[in-house]
């Protein structure tokens, strides 16, 4: 790489990272703020719930690292054009194609980055950041009980609840001995009595669960139907409502929704796919949007267009994936028409015709 390329790749990577860092801190502290006014920290301990926050910043990447390259670039070209380094460089017979060169050296890193976590790291930190998110917000979870208290929640219906005991637990937490566990649901009582209880590690692809030995079940049904009683040697109680199962697609492995013909699998697949094309399209497009004139210093309609196309995108590449979520687009275009077009844009841009007529107008 040549001192020009490195000098712009550095002038491009500098506002980079500084953006990057700001955005995935901006997002972990909004992420933990929804944690404390969930009240999931109740339920989860710090370190686990900074594991989720972490999770779900590290998802977030796939779609913070295109916006800050697109934003680098519009900052550092800029800077180059307003101190008039870019025409320094022109004048020593720097083209805009080595420009565009020096963009793209940045652009393809970044891109592949950023489509290594849509399909490596994504699934993966989905299925953690659920599995962890349905065990704190499990119904029975009895990491939140200390023994010998009795603990009450209200249900989502009038008189619908919940009532927990467990007399004894071992240091760990997760052995328990005279449990009793009382619900109430559409008029309708369930009492859980058992000896010793255990919860099982979470572990991935499985429901949140608790074992409950040698202990009985009371049915009251207080409509003049008969009650039940079922004695059980072992029970098995799902903590979750089932509400997991809801979250595969996006922790299915990238291979096997490949294979799926389901329109919301094809859409996961191609979004996840689509990340290092957009990054790269979207760092194209940004070039244009950083030329100011020298006299001219910093110009606010070049930043309000950038930001305006941004934000077009933005909205298309969450109507497109919905288009093929639904049905009303199939596999082939798919998602990809949004990202011609973008294509196509982006060297309509980068044209020394189309160019000549936007800068003659400013």
């Amino acid at each position: 790489m040549k001192i020009i390329d490195r000098y712009i790749t550095r002038e491009l990577l500098m506002p980079f990272t500084v953006i990057a860092v700001i955005l995935s801190t901006l997002f972990s502290s909004f992420s933990s703020a929804n944690f404390l006014a969930g009240a999931m920290s109740e339920s989860l301990g710090v370190g686990a719930m900074l594991k989720v926050v972490l999770l779900k910043t590290v998802i977030a990447l796939e779609v913070l690292m295109p916006i800050s390259l697109y934003v680098a670039v519009v900052m550092g070209l800029g800077r180059l054009y307003r101190d008039q380094e870019i025409s320094v460089l022109r004048s020593a017979g720097v083209s805009e194609n080595r420009i565009i060169f020096a963009v793209l050296i940045v652009a393809i890193p970044v891109g592949i980055a950023s489509g290594l976590l849509s399909v490596f790291v994504r699934p993966w930190a989905y299925e953690e950041s659920y599995l962890m998110s349905a065990q704190a917000e499990a119904e029975l979870n009895m990491d939140r009980f200390q023994a010998g208290r009795f603990y009450g929640s209200e249900g989502k219906g009038k008189g619908n609840g919940r009532v927990v005991y467990i007399q004894t637990k071992d240091g760990a937490g997760k052995q328990m001995k005279d449990v009793f566990h009382y619900m109430n649901k559409d008029g309708i009582s369930e009492i859980i009595v058992a000896k010793e209880a255990y919860q099982q590690e979470p572990i991935a692809g499985q429901r949140p669960q608790i074992h409950l030995l040698d202990g009985s079940i009371y049915r009251l049904m207080h409509s003049g139907t008969k009650d039940t009683v079922v004695h059980f040697e072992k029970l098995v109680y799902f903590t979750d409502s089932g509400n997991i199962l809801n979250y595969r697609r996006k922790a299915t492995a990238t291979a096997t929704l490949m294979k799926s013909d389901q329109p919301r699998d094809v859409a996961e697949f191609q979004w996840r796919i689509s990340r290092p094309i957009a990054t790269i399209l979207l760092a194209l497009i940004a070039v244009p949007f950083s030329r100011t004139s020298p006299r001219q210093g910093k110009s606010e309609r070049s930043f309000y267009g950038a930001a305006a196309v941004f934000a077009i995108y933005y909205i298309l590449s969450g109507l497109a994936q919905t288009w093929v979520e639904q049905g009303t687009v199939s596999r082939v275009p798919g998602v990809w028409w949004l990202y011609i077009l973008m294509a196509l844009f982006a060297f309509s841009l980068l044209s020394t015709g189309f160019r000549q007529k936007l800068f003659l107008r400013r």
